[in-house]
């Protein structure tokens, strides 16, 4: 389960917007919202992994199942973005990757 300050309930407000922006790229902070009030069970009417979610996916060249265990864990935002970055730098080490 995320830390309790990471915990994000989007039955009382939305998750980031779609041009938020994390390490330059957008759509990931409104999916790591989405993602940790999955784990948390309160994602309300916001569904982890949808079709525009997906586009970050291939993008990025990442698990979405990994990345939710890492969301599990209590990783803030910038914790996820270096795993996923160094993951990107070194195949050899493929965290988030399939």
């Amino acid at each position: 389960m995320a830390a309790p300050n990471l915990i994000i309930d989007l039955t009382q407000r939305p998750p980031r917007g779609f041009r938020v922006r994390l390490g330059g790229l957008v759509i990931l902070p409104r999916m790591l919202d989405k993602g940790r009030a999955t784990l948390a069970g309160k994602n309300g009417d916001y569904e982890y992994l949808t079709s525009i979610d997906e586009h970050v996916v291939r993008f990025l060249e990442f698990d979405p199942d990994a990345l939710l265990k890492e969301l599990a864990t209590g990783k803030g935002d910038w914790e996820i973005l270096q795993v996923e970055r160094h993951s990107r730098d070194d195949p050899m080490r493929n965290d988030l990757r399939d």
